[in-house]
């Protein structure tokens, strides 16, 4: 009943927004996002703390700076995920551009199917089906089940207007294996943390754990796996920046590889993230597991 309630008054709000111009609930996106980052502090110490760890060399101005941004975006994001079954393939073309993502066509050529992971990054559910449509390859897309069944089932209906799929994370790894066995795309946001006992890789000069499923779906299938980020322009546009995985000298041993692999994608997400820092999720827990992992560390050299 509470999440049946909950959808019942999400309905009115959606309807409203669905009504306006894209450029308007892009605007009304960003006011609220500095509404809360001034008013509302949710997850600001946390997100000051991030960007304090993350960009020592700037200054207080720049990281107050670059906080609002994040919240704008990600406010922007989720006003815009309600206005988003307005979309058809034409608007997609019209708002979004893209530099090199012919790579996927190039990619499906190895007849091994195609990783694609990305973040939480400008418009992170825009991108996936932006992919669909400009590269006329639909994807499976693996995603975090929504607390809210009703919303939950909102949202994949929206994900997979232009022919996605979905799968939620605890039931892809067979589906994603069959899926790139048939050379097909596999896509998914890599940027979250991993379990305590997870994976350790450097990220922004701090161990973050994270999550070895693309590298270990890249060594059981023999995949390439690249990564697309869809970056936030001026005046309501869209692009999306895509660049390839190498796999040269990444070990002997399967552990090595597993590594190798997963510390590219995250030192790859680093350089997107240096390069457009508002447009990454700041507020999300991604080292919260890092000062359990630095004292085991230190107690196991002694």
């Amino acid at each position: 009943m509470r999440n049946f309630l909950e959808y019942v008054i999400l309905l009115p709000f959606r309807a409203m927004i669905f009504i306006l111009p894209l450029r308007v609930v892009q605007f009304l996106g960003k006011l609220l996002g500095t509404f809360v980052f001034y008013i509302v502090p949710i997850r600001k110490t946390l997100t000051l703390s991030n960007l304090r760890h993350a960009f020592p060399e700037k200054s207080e101005f720049e990281i107050q700076s670059i906080a609002r941004a994040s919240y704008q975006n990600l406010f922007a994001t989720f006003l815009e995920i309600f206005w988003l079954p307005r979309l058809t393939q034409k608007k997609i073309k019209q708002c979004v551009s893209a530099s090199n993502v012919s790579v996927i066509d190039e990619l499906m050529t190895e007849q091994k199917g195609v990783l694609i992971l990305s973040g939480h990054f400008g418009n992170w559910e825009l991108v996936a089906l932006a992919y669909a449509v400009l590269c006329a390859h639909p994807l499976l897309l693996i995603v975090q089940k929504q607390r809210n069944r009703y919303v939950d089932a909102l949202m994949n209906k929206m994900r997979t207007m232009f022919g996605n799929d979905v799968i939620v994370m605890e039931q892809s790894p067979r589906e994603v294996l069959k899926r790139l066995h048939e050379n097909k795309g596999v896509a998914l946001l890599a940027d979250q943390s991993g379990p305590e006992g997870g994976l350790f890789v450097n990220y922004f000069g701090r161990p973050a754990s994270t999550h070895q499923g693309p590298a270990v779906f890249a060594l059981r299938t023999g995949a390439p796996m690249m990564m697309g980020f869809m970056v936030r322009q001026p005046h309501g546009k869209f692009f999306i920046e895509v660049e390839k995985i190498s796999y040269t000298g990444i070990g002997e041993t399967e552990e090595d590889k597993i590594r190798a692999i997963t510390e590219r994608h995250v030192q790859m997400l680093e350089k997107y993230v240096r390069k457009y820092p508002d447009q990454w999720l700041w507020m999300h827990k991604r080292w919260k597991h890092t000062d359990t992992y630095l004292q085991r560390t230190a107690a196991e050299s002694k």
